[in-house]
């Protein structure tokens, strides 16, 4: 650690005792390292005046010079407002301030020449500027160019300080020994290869830029650097496990797996299946530990490949084991498996939190002797007490429902690691799931079977009931069955939103011949499995609900999905919920209920949910609009990264030529790893 990491920014101009611990509580800003690395969250161009009649909507920050001609008070109190009508000598714009009214209209003046700054907007065709900055116009003072905007918290704003301490102090900071002995943080090779800015200029560009061709080399610079070490890691992890972590060997495929295939399936594979399954066997048979992600929409067939795969360890005289997040989708899962193995003989036991003392006995006695060939469960798979004869393969279904912790359990329930596929039904972009899953072998089902309807889907406002309850009616007389889902458990007088329990009531009157099942999170584990259950078996034909059902419901004869208050949820959710629809051979809905004034945003992801039901289109889409780290699934990958420059939904070729360097770096210099 050098000086940059152990100056205190109190010693840089502008900055001092007070502000210094302001920065550090707020910001997180202790060191000249910290303030070099907080980057302006965007550039402003203040290197010209612009005229009211070159204004449109989609500008960014413009200045503009010109004379207020009057002050308008509207209003009083809270719902007071100070407008200014300013103009540049050719047209009048609007200014308007919403606070601090009686304060503003002493401090502005009419006649006298100023500097406007901010968001042009236009309010009935009038061009307009709410809460810009503003500055007497100083005619020796030329325009400052490219300007940082550095974000501040509303307590820092409070307290006086304003974005324009960051300048003065970073360039007291450049200034500095400690920054022109600021060391190169990249492999010389590596910035050859890649034409990169140096370390020193990619700070000054980023802070004080001198044009946006070399703002963006530094952009550039800073966002392969953040990503090249992050794949450096990933790639150095996924290395060492490869050369160090011995596997099971497993050359056979034998008369289980062959019998299946030819005797028992009653379909052909997809294309996808195939290929999948073609990636695996030729995993097992390297002597290393498989560790793979299955990717693929609901309904692609992923079961069914995992299954064969526990197939080949059996053929090889192993066992295997597949978890699920919950006893319902355990028991779905073992339900399938059973009536698959049972003309293989093979033997299958289920073992959960529900399942009582002497079934475990008998099964902790099958796993130890191998009477027992494959385990499904939950949880209760992870005990200390669950000890298998010879684990060969461990399946893992909804992975990111379980902590890496726990998975990394399952490694240590045999002598050699068991090859380990996990599986998701939640889409993950290419550039994401290259970093956020680097470690693993990714295989992708990107294919559905043959025959599978898509399911149509519908945007319809809350005006639209009597439509939506008659689609319910028809549906329910043609013996089908419906999930109802809510944001909110219970009604909040603060949210305009719909809750599970008034929904209940309302449904349960709407419907009274029909059986409810109401779920949510607030329920006992009981309770909720009862309730499941009795939607499971049909006992009851309308679902309402929480997205606790988003996972882990297998009901083929359910032909509707409506989704309330669905301006709440995020696009990959609202699919995860459309896929436990569409399961059977009837023509199924999706119909996503939201109010009558909603954003552009909810609008894109509208048109998104209703043109598409690829999986990997909305997962694209959703990353785009609110970026990776919303995404489910990152936050249980074990890959806890916080980019401070990089954009994994934007930089998906940066991803590419970082992980590229990475790789090369590590190829020349096995010592890394």
């Amino acid at each position: 650690m050098g000086i940059l990491d152990n100056k205190s920014v109190k010693y840089l101009k502008g900055i001092g005792e007070v502000r210094a611990k302001n920065l550090s509580t707020e910001l997180n800003i202790s060191t000249f390292r910290d303030l070099l690395n907080y980057f302006p969250t965007r550039h402003i161009d203040r290197s010209r005046f612009y005229t009211i009649s070159e204004l449109h909507e989609e500008m960014p920050y413009v200045q503009i010079r010109g004379q207020f001609v009057n002050f308008t008070v509207e209003g009083e109190g809270a719902k007071g407002r100070l407008k200014g009508a300013f103009s540049d000598g050719k047209r009048l714009m609007e200014v308007v301030w919403f606070s601090k009214i009686n304060k503003l209209r002493d401090l502005y003046h009419i006649g006298v020449e100023y500097v406007l700054f901010g968001k042009p907007g236009f309010f009935n065709n009038t061009p307009q500027m709410v809460h810009p900055e503003i500055e007497k116009y100083n005619p020796e003072q030329p325009p400052e160019g490219f300007q940082g905007v550095y974000s501040l918290t509303e307590k820092m704003r409070r307290k006086g300080m304003s974005s324009r301490l960051f300048p003065v102090a970073l360039r007291s900071l450049m200034e500095s020994d400690a920054f022109r002995d600021l060391e190169e943080t990249l492999p010389v090779e590596v910035i050859n290869a890649y034409n990169l800015m140096g370390l020193r200029d990619a700070y000054r560009e980023m802070h004080f830029p001198s044009g946006t061709d070399n703002l963006a080399r530094a952009r550039l610079r800073m966002k392969f650097e953040e990503l090249f070490y992050l794949e450096l890691n990933i790639m150095r992890f996924a290395m060492h496990r490869n050369t160090a972590i011995a596997g099971h060997f497993l050359p056979r495929v034998g008369n289980c797996f062959n019998k299946f295939y030819s005797e028992v399936l009653p379909f052909d594979l997809t294309g996808a299946q195939k290929r999948v399954l073609k990636e695996i066997r030729s995993d097992m048979v390297t002597g290393r530990q498989m560790n793979r992600l299955l990717q693929g929409d609901v309904g692609s067939g992923k079961t069914l490949v995992a299954f064969m795969t526990l197939l080949i360890g059996v053929d090889n005289g192993l066992q295997g084991s597949l978890m699920a997040p919950t006893e319902i989708l355990a028991s779905q899962h073992y339900e399938t498996l059973k009536e698959w193995c049972e003309p293989l003989g093979i033997s299958v036991k289920l073992l959960t939190g529900s399942t009582k003392v002497k079934e475990r006995r008998i099964i902790h006695e099958g796993l130890q002797s191998g009477e027992i060939q494959i385990l499904v469960g939950t949880h209760a798979l992870l005990e200390e007490k669950v000890e298998f004869k010879n684990l060969g393969i461990a399946i893992i279904d909804e992975q990111h429902r379980f902590g890496v912790a726990q998975r990394a359990r399952l490694w240590h329930k045999n002598r050699i690691p068991p090859h380990v596929l996990v599986m998701t039904a939640t889409p993950i972009p290419r550039t994401l799931a290259m970093t956020v899953y680097g470690d693993l072998d990714v295989s992708v089902i990107d294919e559905l079977p043959p025959g599978r309807k898509p399911i149509a889907t519908f945007l319809r406002y809350d005006d639209n009931r009597m439509e939506i309850n008659r689609l319910i009616n028809i549906q329910l007389m043609e013996g089908r069955q419906i999930y109802i889902v809510y944001p909110l458990v219970r009604e909040n007088p603060k949210l305009e939103l719909k809750s599970v329990e008034e929904g209940f009531e309302r449904i349960t009157g709407l419907f009274p011949d029909v059986g409810v099942s109401m779920v949510h999170g607030q329920m006992s584990t009981e309770k909720k499995d009862r309730e499941m259950e009795k939607f499971v078996s049909g006992e009851n034909r309308i679902m309402v609900a929480t997205t606790v059902i988003e996972v882990g419901v297998n009901v083929p004869n359910a032909s509707v999905m409506i989704i309330e208050n669905a301006e709440r949820f995020g696009l990959s959710q609202l699919h995860q919920l459309r896929g436990r629809v569409g399961r059977g051979a009837d023509k199924s809905y999706c119909i996503l209920v939201t109010r009558q004034q909603i954003g552009q945003d909810t609008r894109k992801r509208w048109r998104i949910m209703t043109e598409t039901t690829d999986g990997f289109v909305v997962s694209e889409a959703d990353m785009k609009l609110r970026g990776p780290g919303d995404m489910e699934g990152t936050q249980q990958s074990g890959l806890a990264f916080n980019l401070r420059v990089a954009d994994l939904a934007k930089d998906g070729q940066i991803v590419s030529l970082a992980r590229q360097g990475a790789k090369k770096i590590l190829e020349s210099h096995p010592e890394f790893y």
